[in-house]
């Protein structure tokens, strides 16, 4: 404890305390106080109260938050957004019996932009695969993806896979609709491929190899790396820029503050469109990840499937037809062009479309080497 003597610290307090018995607990514990932030309460708050400390209404020149605050002021909401708030600035924030830190982040010295989400199968992979299709345009792009069933050294992907190649991968045990390959397949720009185990509230990983598929991809020198999260997993990159993908309202927040304050742009449930990455003939079928709104193609859709995390669901969708429209997703490749191969039904892959979403709102946020 005696090592905390010289760090600076913020208390969070509260008017449901008296003041005597805040001034005695701040002086009681190890720190260098710079102030105490007044949360709220009013029930034994009296004018002129004297806590030891300046009330102050930031955080200041701290290094620590510490929450000397309680039910009924702060309830596990609001102590999530005063974590989120300190988080953000790159302070612990401890109570009683908690504590959180700031993610640890390497630093990165290319133009880069993390894609983050609040969760899984909220667009996130298809935002940054879009974007890495709008940035091949005019500029040299490499993308780093990390997931949760990539390769245990990273993986550089440089010629867009087949489907006939993802399906070799699927059978030799590899995880054919990693995001890296999907990415790789759908954006056509070298992707990399690693991948992370274990996830924290403000979205830490527990042990990953993406510190050195960034390495990897600054020794390309492309003009922009584009780093893909991995569910609400944030790349332990210290990127330029960050792109926040939300998903559904009723989420209970958590640290979704903490992304969106520390997030350049925010895409609020993005809507997806299935776009074909060739024309579709004959009868189709189509397999999903979510988007089930068909009514734009130009083919006779015969069957729609949502169940490509679901195999057995999955498995009974296998109808006859002449196309499988599929997304890299789940079981889309071990299952559904597996079964589609061997039978000669053509398989198109998906890419998603951002509707709604210019361009131009897209490209601002990436930053230009100097």
């Amino acid at each position: 404890m005696s090592s905390l003597r010289n760090v600076r610290a913020v208390a969070l307090i509260d008017g449901e305390h008296y003041a005597p018995v805040v001034r005695d607990a701040l002086a009681a514990l190890p720190y260098e106080w710079e102030g105490a932030i007044l949360v709220g309460g009013t029930e034994k708050l009296r004018e002129g109260a004297d806590y030891g400390v300046p009330l102050v209404e930031g955080f200041g020149d701290a290094q620590i938050v510490v929450d000397l605050s309680d039910e009924p002021v702060l309830g596990p909401r609001e102590r999530f957004e005063w974590a989120s708030r300190a988080l953000a600035a790159g302070l612990a924030y401890v109570g009683a019996d908690f504590r959180f830190d700031p993610p640890e982040l390497e630093p990165f010295e290319l133009p880069s932009v993390s894609v983050i989400g609040t969760g899984k199968r909220v667009g996130k992979t298809a935002v940054t695969t879009h974007l890495a299709r709008l940035l091949a345009r005019d500029r040299s792009v490499v993308v780093v993806a990390m997931g949760r069933g990539g390769p245990p050294e990273p993986e550089l992907v440089e010629t867009p896979p087949s489907v006939e190649d993802l399906v070799a991968l699927s059978r030799l045990g590899r995880h054919a609709a990693s995001d890296h390959l999907e990415i790789a397949a759908l954006a056509g720009v070298p992707t990399i491929g690693c991948r992370r185990a274990g996830g924290g509230l403000a979205g830490g990983v527990t042990v990953s190899n993406v510190v050195e598929g960034a390495r990897l991809a600054a020794e390309l020198r492309p003009d922009v790396v584009l780093f893909d999260g991995s569910g609400a997993a944030i790349p332990p990159v210290a990127t330029s820029r960050r792109l926040l993908v939300t998903g559904v309202a009723e989420r209970d927040p958590y640290l979704d503050t903490y992304r969106r304050l520390i997030s350049d742009l925010v895409l609020e449930r993005p809507r997806l469109r299935l776009a074909p990455t060739a024309p579709l003939s004959g009868r189709v079928a189509v397999f999903t990840a979510g988007a089930t709104d068909v009514s734009h193609l130009d083919a006779d859709v015969v069957c729609v499937s949502a169940q490509l995390a679901d195999r057995a669901a999955l498995r009974r969708d296998l109808v006859d037809a002449d196309t499988y429209l599929v997304e890299v997703k789940a079981a889309g490749i071990d299952v559904v062009a597996a079964h589609a191969l061997e039978r000669g039904i053509e398989v198109v892959l998906a890419a998603n479309e951002i509707v709604g979403v210019p361009d131009d709102v897209l490209l601002d946020l990436v930053p230009v080497a100097a």
